[in-house]
């Protein structure tokens, strides 16, 4: 299919999950345009679960998803929280990239390692994007820093469960 182009924060990200992402399941919490998901799918991941709230959003999700043929992204319109609390799959890779100025990377985090043994796969790795300035938005006593990268404004982080 097509390869949207890579920017340098992906490029990197892939790098680092380039060994894990085939067969993945992988949950794409805040999608957004959708780029890691669709990378994720572009590189062999079993399934790419897309969840947004926009209904803007989701119907372009739709569209890039017929665009590309990637049979393997589901979309969902829902709340990120709302979802994580609901859904009953495992994931080995999650991609959190929400809003910087929100807390939802705190709370999805915090849901995650609630819920770890629901919803993350052993050997589970969570791909966090926060502000590269803003406090540390993950628990130590939950997560470890595995890899760390500061570009440009962002923070680009793969976290592993303790």
């Amino acid at each position: 299919g097509l390869r949207p182009s890579m920017d340098r924060t992906r490029e990197t990200l892939f790098n680092w999950l380039q060994a894990e992402v085939p067969e993945a399941h992988c949950l794409d919490l805040f999608a957004g345009a959708g780029a890691l998901g669709f990378e994720a799918a572009s590189r062999g991941a079993a399934s790419v679960d897309m969840v947004d709230n926009n209904s803007k959003v989701v119907r372009s999700l739709a569209a890039a998803k017929t665009q590309l043929d990637a049979a393997q992204v589901n979309i969902f319109r829902q709340d990120a929280l709302s979802f994580l609390d609901s859904t009953e799959k495992r994931y080995q890779i999650i991609f959190l990239d929400p809003p910087f100025a929100s807390d939802l990377a705190k709370t999805a985090l915090q849901r995650l390692s609630a819920a770890r043994y629901q919803l993350l796969a052993p050997q589970a790795r969570i791909y966090l994007e926060t502000a590269r300035r803003g406090e540390a938005v993950w628990d130590a006593q939950h997560w470890q820093v595995h890899r760390d990268k500061r570009m440009g404004e962002r923070r680009c982080l793969l976290l592993l469960p303790n």
